[in-house]
C-alpha cells in the first residue's frame, strides 16, 4: 500500500476570528491525509466531519486497497465547533475537491460519515444549484459556484440527519435556568428515576413539546441579542455563550424507541454523564454559529438538501448505531428517491469500533458504489 501523503490547501478567508491562530487568519489553510492507489488516477474520495479530525479515518486504507485514493479531511473549525458555519466548512471541502481534480482524479465523490453526511449533502446541493447566498444571520456568504465543483456521487454510513435535528432531538428540556447547568424540572428529566423505562408515551409527548420550547428560546434569544448588537455603535458583531446539558434523547436508554440492535448509552459513555459534561455538543457557540449550524434556520438539513441533489447516492446502515435509528434511515432513503440505495452492515457501532470485521464490509458496499459512478 501506498504512503500516507500529506495535503495542504489554501482556503478563502471566513469570519475575522474563525481561527485563534494568527498564521492562519494570514494564510488559512486546511490539511487532509491521503493514501494513493498506483496506477492511474481513475476515482478518488473525501471524507470529511465538520469538526472531527478524518486524518485518520478508518476508511482511507481500506478504499486505497481497493483502488480508491480516500482523504481524510479537515475543515478550518476542527476540533471546535465554537464559531463555525457550516457555510465556510462546504467552502473547504469544495476547496479539496478542487484539489482532487487538478490532481488528475477523473472521478470525485464523497464519503459522508456521521455529521459528515449532512456536510456532504449539503455541499452537493449547493454545488448543483447556489442558494446559500447569505447566512442565517442575514451576513452574505460569499459563496460562488466556482467554489463548490459537484462531485460524482455521495456515500452516507452512519449518517446524521444534520445538526439543526441532532440539536433538536438531543437538547435537555428539564433545564429551568439557561445559566446554571444544575438546574432541573424533575418532570421533564429523563434520568430521574420516577421515569421508568419504557417511557410511557405522555411522557415522551411533553418531553417533545418542551425540547422544542427550548429551542425556540434559545433561537429567539440569539437573533434578539444579534439585533442588540448590530445596532449598537462600538459593539461587536457577535458573542458567545453556553447551552448546558444537549444529550437527553431518550432512545440512548430505552432501547424499545426506534429499535435496533444497539446496547444502551451513548458513543460517548454514559447518556447521563455525557449530558452534564463540560464539553459536549454545541456546548460553547457563538450566536451566528448558533443558527448556522444548530437552530430551525441552518441551511445544512440532511434529507432536505440530499433531495435537492442528482448524484447517485449510497446509505449504509450500521444496524448497532446508539445515534443513528431506523427513522434516520428512512428519513435519508425517503429523501434519496430513486436514486439511492441502502446497505445494512449487521450489528455496526457509530465508529465500528472494535469491529475490525466489519470496516472490510463497508469499504466493500463503497468501493463497488464507487466503481460504477
Amino acid at each position: 500500500m501506498s504512503e500516507l501523503q500529506l495535503a495542504v490547501i489554501d482556503v478563502k478567508p471566513g469570519a475575522a476570528m474563525d481561527s485563534q491562530s494568527g498564521l492562519q487568519l494570514l494564510r488559512p489553510r486546511i490539511y487532509g491525509a491521503f493514501r494513493a492507489p498506483p496506477g492511474p488516477k481513475k476515482i478518488a474520495a473525501i471524507v470529511m466531519h465538520p469538526t472531527s479530525n478524518f486524518m485518520g479515518h478508518y476508511l482511507i486504507g481500506p478504499l486505497a486497497e481497493r483502488g480508491i485514493c480516500c482523504m481524510g479531511l479537515n475543515s478550518r473549525f476542527v476540533g471546535n465547533d465554537t464559531v463555525l458555519l457550516m457555510e465556510r466548512a462546504i467552502q473547504d471541502l469544495g476547496a479539496g475537491v478542487q484539489y482532487l481534480r487538478a490532481a488528475g482524479y477523473e472521478k470525485v465523490f464523497l464519503v459522508g460519515n456521521s455529521g459528515g453526511a449532512a456536510l456532504a449533502a449539503f455541499y452537493q446541493a449547493q454545488a448543483e444549484q447556489l442558494t446559500a447566498t447569505h447566512l442565517p444571520d442575514g451576513d452574505p456568504t460569499h459563496l460562488h459556484q466556482s467554489d463548490l465543483p459537484p462531485v460524482d456521487g455521495l456515500a452516507l454510513c452512519a449518517a446524521h440527519l444534520g445538526r439543526t435535528r441532532l440539536m433538536r432531538d438531543w437538547i435537555d428540556p428539564s433545564v429551568t435556568d439557561e445559566h446554571d447547568p444544575l438546574s432541573v424540572d424533575p418532570e421533564l428529566d429523563m434520568y430521574d428515576p420516577r421515569h421508568r423505562v419504557p417511557y410511557e408515551a405522555d411522557f415522551l409527548a411533553r418531553f417533545s413539546a418542551a425540547q422544542k420550547a427550548r429551542m425556540d428560546r434559545i433561537e429567539q434569544w440569539c437573533l434578539d441579542r444579534l439585533a442588540l448588537l448590530r445596532s449598537t455603535p462600538g459593539a461587536p458583531r457577535d458573542q458567545t455563550f453556553v447551552v448546558y446539558r444537549t444529550h437527553a434523547d431518550p432512545r440512548c436508554v430505552d432501547l424499545s424507541l426506534d429499535a435496533n440492535a444497539r446496547l444502551p448509552g451513548s458513543v460517548w459513555g454514559d447518556a447521563r454523564q455525557v449530558n452534564y459534561s463540560a464539553n459536549a455538543m454545541g456546548r460553547t457557540t457563538s450566536l451566528t454559529a448558533f443558527l448556522s449550524q444548530w437552530s430551525s434556520r441552518s441551511q445544512a438539513d440532511g434529507p432536505t438538501n440530499l433531495a435537492r441533489t442528482t448524484a447517485p447516492k449510497l446509505l449504509l446502515t450500521y444496524t448497532g448505531d446508539q445515534s443513528t435509528f431506523p427513522s434516520t434511515r428512512d428519513a435519508w432513503m425517503a429523501a434519496g428517491g430513486a436514486r439511492i440505495r441502502n446497505v445494512d452492515i449487521v450489528g455496526g457501532n457509530h465508529y465500528l469500533a472494535g469491529q475490525p470485521e466489519l470496516i472490510p464490509q463497508a469499504a466493500d458496499a463503497i468501493a463497488e458504489f464507487a466503481h460504477a459512478l
